[in-house]
């Protein structure tokens, strides 16, 4: 029953995702269907919308605005016992906005890292970026871009390193494809060990929770640390529901 939540959704995301950008190369769509757990097909993926002309950014659900309600104020929350910028983790950012966005409009001095495992992703966004000069909020503010296979998190930043990991559409990518629902687990257990014990993990997705929550439940029962997770529903956008899952590690976890 799951599995056919996940196929339905998925389906009907990619068939807007073709709309919006009148595909026809049908063996693109297909290969994303089943492959969105290989760095190969994002590669082709983004060097075809790379080659479309001037740059704009590709967003998966939607942009910043639907979720800087949700973002912002945990930062605002976070800062009263914070000293330093917060380090914030975009993962499998792609060529979305969002990172970019929260090092522009956050009051608190931020790190953002926006993180993807194609590297024609990451040089697109830099190469934006750059041409950009934009200018943070606060003065203090970075803005990096690196390549990375997000399941290997562990190998690049350190434990309790991260005040907040950022998650659109990443997870439902992996859980979606032929085989990256292992791979979606793995990388939920890796964010809590490298999360910090006030950190949160926002996973934003069109996944129902009567299906996403037994499963992130059932992937935080299989982590070294135990964690809360809870969800929020975004809104409608286009005739589809979206929530924000939050999963942060638990402060007491025999309570």
């Amino acid at each position: 029953m799951l599995s056919f939540k996940r196929l339905a959704v998925s389906l009907r995301t990619l068939q807007k995702l073709a709309g919006a950008h009148r595909w026809h190369h049908t063996s693109l769509t297909n290969e994303l269907i089943e492959n969105m757990d290989k760095k190969a097909t994002w590669d082709r993926f983004y060097t075809e919308n790379g080659s479309k002309g001037q740059f704009k950014n590709f967003e998966w659900f939607f942009g910043f605005h639907s979720v800087k309600d949700f973002i912002l104020p945990v930062l605002g929350t976070m800062s009263h016992s914070h000293h330093g910028p917060f380090n914030i983790l975009d993962m499998g950012c792609g060529t979305s906005a969002l990172g970019p966005c929260i090092y522009r409009a956050s009051p608190c001095a931020v790190k953002v890292t926006c993180a993807d495992i194609s590297p024609v992703a990451v040089r697109l966004m830099e190469k934006h970026t750059n041409s950009a000069s934009e200018q943070p909020c606060n003065p203090s503010s970075a803005l990096a871009f690196l390549e990375l296979d997000c399941t290997h998190l562990r190998g690049h930043f350190g434990t309790r390193s991260l005040d907040m990991i950022l998650d659109k559409g990443t997870t439902d990518a992996l859980v979606r494809s032929k085989e990256g629902q292992a791979k979606a687990g793995q990388i939920v257990r890796q964010c809590l060990q490298v999360l910090k014990p006030s950190g949160i993990l926002l996973q934003f997705s069109d996944e129902d929770p009567d299906a996403r929550l037994v499963w992130l439940e059932r992937e935080v029962r299989g982590a070294e640390l135990t964690a809360d997770v809870g969800v929020r529903e975004v809104g409608e956008l286009r005739g589809v529901s979206y929530f924000c899952y939050e999963i942060s590690p638990c402060t007491n976890p025999h309570s």
